[in-house]
Parts: C-alpha cells; sequence; structure tokens
C-alpha cells in the first residue's frame, strides 16, 4: 500500500489531515506504512482535489471533491458538518473498504 497526502504549505489543515491519516493507518495495522507527504505547487497534479487530498495507491481516498484549477483547501463533509480535515470513521471506513476488510 502506497499512501499520499498532497498539500499547499498556505492550507492549515493538511498538518492534522496527516495526523488523522497515520493514526488510521495504525490503528487499522498499517503502521509500516509510510505517508508520502507531496507538497504541490499547482493544482495540475493529478488526484489533487484541494489540500489536503490523500491518495491510496494512487486514488483518492475520499473521492467527492471537484477537481480545481487553483491551490485551494479542500472541505470534507463528515459527522460533524464541514471540515478541512476528514473525519476519523470516515478515513477508517474508506481504508477498510479499499482493503476488503
Amino acid at each position: 500500500m502506497q499512501a499520499s497526502l498532497l498539500y499547499f504549505a498556505d492550507c492549515p489543515s493538511w498538518p492534522e489531515a496527516g495526523r488523522r491519516l497515520r493514526a488510521t493507518l495504525d490503528g487499522l495495522g498499517h503502521s509500516a506504512v509510510p505517508i508520502d507527504f507531496v507538497s504541490v505547487e499547482s493544482a495540475n497534479v493529478p488526484g489533487f482535489r484541494g489540500s489536503p487530498t490523500i491518495l491510496v495507491d494512487g486514488i483518492d481516498l475520499l473521492p467527492g471533491g471537484a477537481v480545481s484549477e487553483e491551490l485551494t483547501c479542500r472541505i470534507y463533509r463528515g459527522g460533524n458538518g464541514l471540515s478541512g480535515v476528514p473525519d476519523l470513521a470516515d478515513l477508517v471506513a474508506a481504508l477498510r473498504e479499499r482493503n476488503g476488510s
């Protein structure tokens, strides 16, 4: 498994998204999977739908965000409403679905 977090430095949400992704991977027994933090310079990066975008094996883990032609912060819809980071429960469910468990 390959995990990547695409971000741009001016977006304040990416560090927390990285912490949540790490906690989710660890909690599901994937502590050996490194997270590749990828700083993007333009919105023309494949798979980038705003900062932070989480890719697993090159595919958006939580699809649904619109592709933007500008560097923007991404908004996630979760159980607690709208947020700049995905809910932990959503990350867990998405990773379990990807792994078939």
